[in-house]
């Protein structure tokens, strides 16, 4: 740190409200004499004329801070603070010797909130991506080896085990092919589409591709469309993906004998598609989290359903690059609405 005179404190303050990076400048009694714009953004109780340590209330950061002051340097410490929301910070200190503020410090605040909640959710991620493949593998590793060994001659065995073995394998496959579309979907998340694509008849292919799978399941097919195409700024393959896993998971989750309704619907600047189940619904507690990576409700009936616990996730992550939202509504024994909604093709049916 460059010296400076008693005369230059305004020109030290100056500087500091000149940064781009958020910091604060303390004088010996740890009160903020300037603070640059980006401070206020990051910590907004803070001020200038106010004690750092009545916002900050870490005995770590204030001993950092005093030690300094007083013996000059500088010094690194990181503080997480757990209200209102979890927040992690990387704070630099150095003391500013000859400000024209007796035992003066800077601080430099670097925020780290993002890359440690991208930290964990990698870390849960491989986690549960692990978890997911190796029970299925487990599963077939152990038929193979009964096939090899007792079951070897009997038939009724071979053909019991290899059904078996194909609904794991088909498990894996659907897990991988579901890991591989949302990396390519994240990998263009900052890149919106910009083809039209009529997402009216979108819904119309969807229901037709999946009018089997209902039959089967006893649940019938409701669609509302409007008569003329709907255009947005879209990806067709990723616009296919979402309008077919919601209605799935509608059908998979819904009551059997029941209905399933998908509504397209054009507003003035947006389009939406909102697809209803009469299901048993979701309790409220688990509304927040539905669109996490393999989050599930029921387990087990997910699985039997063969799900992988990323549709949603899926879906969500479509909607974002698309520049639109998705809302989830739902009430315990009243089935549930996932809506997405879309902008319009410049305003243009």
């Amino acid at each position: 740190m460059v010296n400076l005179s008693a005369s230059n404190a305004a020109l030290v303050r100056d500087m500091v409200e000149a940064l781009g990076a958020p910091a604060v400048l303390l004088d010996g009694q740890g009160v903020a004499q300037a603070l640059s714009p980006a401070m206020p953004v990051l910590i907004p109780g803070l001020a200038v004329g106010k004690l750092l340590a009545l916002v900050l209330r870490d005995p770590d950061l204030n001993d950092a801070i005093e030690h300094v002051a007083l013996g000059g340097g500088r010094k690194t410490v990181e503080l997480v603070e757990r209200v209102p929301v979890e927040r992690t910070f990387r704070i630099h200190i150095a003391a500013l010797n000859d400000s024209g503020l007796r035992h003066a410090t800077l601080l430099t605040f670097q925020d780290l909130s993002e890359q440690r909640v991208i930290e964990r959710m990698r870390v849960d991620f491989v986690a549960n991506a692990s978890h997911e493949l190796r029970t299925p593998l487990a599963s077939l590793l152990g038929f193979v080896e009964t096939l090899q060994g007792p079951a070897r001659n009997d038939e009724r065995a071979r053909e019991r085990f290899l059904g078996i073995m194909r609904e794991q394998g088909l498990r894996m496959a659907r897990l991988v092919d579901d890991l591989l579309s949302l990396s390519r979907i994240e990998q263009r998340a900052h890149v919106a589409p910009d083809t039209p694509v009529d997402l009216a008849g979108i819904a119309r292919e969807i229901v037709d591709s999946l009018t089997l799978m209902a039959r089967e399941r006893d649940v019938t097919l409701a669609l509302k469309t409007p008569r003329e195409a709907l255009q947005v700024p879209g990806d067709r393959d990723e616009l296919l993906r979402l309008m077919e896993n919601l209605v799935e998971n509608a059908i998979k989750y819904g009551k059997p004998g029941g209905e399933v309704a998908i509504t397209v619907e054009a507003g003035e600047s947006e389009a939406s598609v909102s697809v209803r189940d009469d299901g048993p619904g979701i309790a409220p507690e688990h509304l927040p989290r539905l669109t996490e990576r393999f989050y599930r409700v029921d387990t087990a009936a997910s699985r039997e359903a063969g799900g992988t616990g990323l549709g949603l996730a899926i879906v969500k992550h479509i909607v974002l690059r698309h520049r639109g939202r998705l809302t989830i509504e739902s009430k315990p024994g009243e089935g549930a609405t996932f809506k997405a909604i879309l902008p319009r093709f410049e305003g243009r049916a």
